[in-house]
């Protein structure tokens, strides 16, 4: 199992998506001293946790909580706390084409970015959202850099039923056997074929894989520019095929 934090390579039934000037439907509050996004049915017993990429709260990724929360006929109560605490990257290094983008990622992938800093705050939190809003069941969303911390937070002792990965970066075989519970992976065209097939490969749970070979890394988050209708009608499909997926395996 790996715990290192670097770049990645490859860096309907959903409600109507909008492509510019979203107004998000949730509140801020705060969970673990966190800031956190908040969305859904007050009254859900169900909740999805969700780990943000690496650029934090874009209004695509908000917008992705609130289908998560408001779509399917089972509600849920969606969560986004800032594990950045206000300091995510910034969109202007990507790509990182030039030295000085480099290591800015560089640094921020070695600090704030390192899953060891995330990871032991995740069962905190789920236990504080727990008690505080009557959630019985859980489920973990992860995009990017946060694909990888839902992949090392799905193991034995996990606090959630299932979990979803939208085009995660650092994709590697060694932290698929340890995982636990029923998974879904949607790469995007810039992920790496070798490393899925490995990491799939190594499963024992019941899962999916579904590629978006003509979309980029980010789609599903930060980096799906949904004024192209191709972007648009994926983001729907991927989201579509993450609240079916919970509601088989929840």
């Amino acid at each position: 199992m790996s715990t290192e934090s670097t770049q990645s390579q490859a860096c309907c039934n959903t409600s109507a998506v909008v492509s510019k000037g979203y107004s998000p439907k949730g509140d801020w509050t705060e969970v673990d001293g966190l800031k956190t996004y908040t969305t859904g049915p007050k009254d859900a017993k169900q909740g999805i946790l969700v780990v943000y990429d690496i650029f934090g709260f874009f209004n695509q990724t908000l917008q992705g909580a609130d289908i998560l929360a408001y779509t399917d006929d089972q509600k849920y109560q969606v969560f986004m706390p800032d594990f950045f605490e206000g300091s995510p990257a910034d969109i202007s290094w990507y790509p990182p084409d030039n030295k000085e983008k480099e290591q800015k990622l560089g640094e921020f992938f070695n600090t704030l970015a390192a899953p060891p800093k995330t990871l032991p705050r995740i069962p905190k939190i789920v236990d504080e959202l727990s008690k505080k809003h009557g959630i019985e069941k859980w489920a973990i969303v992860g995009y990017c850099w946060g694909g990888k911390a839902i992949n090392l937070s799905s193991m034995e002792g996990t606090k959630f039923k299932a979990a979803a990965a939208c085009h995660p970066a650092m994709v590697a075989g060694d932290d698929a056997p340890g995982i636990t519970i029923p998974y879904i992976m949607l790469p995007s065209g810039d992920e790496s074929k070798d490393d899925v097939k490995k990491w799939q490969d190594g499963l024992k749970v019941p899962h999916v894989v579904e590629w978006f070979p003509d979309q980029v890394h980010g789609f599903m988050a930060a980096r799906g520019d949904l004024e192209q209708d191709k972007v648009k009608k994926e983001y729907e499909r991927a989201y579509k095929m993450v609240l079916d997926f919970f509601h088989k395996h929840m």
